[in-house]
């Protein structure tokens, strides 16, 4: 059970998650000691020198706290945006990166782009018209099964050039 255990918490995905977490927490410090002392004291300076932290509201015996929740409203938004600020950032390195793979793609030895190699292959119809009843009929045939005319595509093409 100990070996399954230590396989389990050895896994990648689980390592991964606990930095991820050690790494959130310290961040969590740094962003509450920007908001606490450098955001809200500059708040305080904008409204009239008022420390949200001491913003309570007395009723009866309680005591709401609505300062630490405006606190706590600033630190939220500041850690989406700076969240919002790297993801934008890995988004553009993402980007930047398969930009240069796909040129890379398109480049000879030399480094110069390759010529554009389409061939547009033709493909043969289904069906053509009768030149004599109009009537549709399949393309390799050589006889037109509505008015039992002798059709070639030769001379579907004479026909056609001739009504022209």
């Amino acid at each position: 059970m100990l070996k399954e255990f230590k396989e389990f918490a050895m896994k990648g995905n689980i390592t991964d998650l606990a930095i991820g977490v050690v790494i959130g927490g310290a961040f969590q410090q740094i962003v509450n000691s920007l908001v606490q002392d450098i955001i809200m004291p500059a708040i305080s300076i904008l409204t009239g020198k008022v420390d949200f932290s001491d913003m309570i509201l007395q009723v009866g015996g309680a005591s709401i706290k609505y300062g630490n929740f405006i606190t706590t409203i600033v630190n939220f938004l500041i850690i989406a945006f700076s969240i919002f600020l790297v993801v934008r950032y890995l988004n553009k390195l993402n980007k930047i990166k398969d930009l240069g793979e796909l040129a890379a793609s398109k480049l000879d030895k030399k480094g110069k782009f390759r010529k554009k190699e389409e061939e547009v292959e033709e493909k043969e119809p289904e069906t053509k018209i009768c030149p004599y009843c109009y009537s549709e009929i399949n393309y390799k045939a050589t006889k037109c099964r509505y008015c039992a005319s002798d059709v070639t595509n030769e001379s579907i093409d004479n026909t056609e050039e001739n009504n022209v």
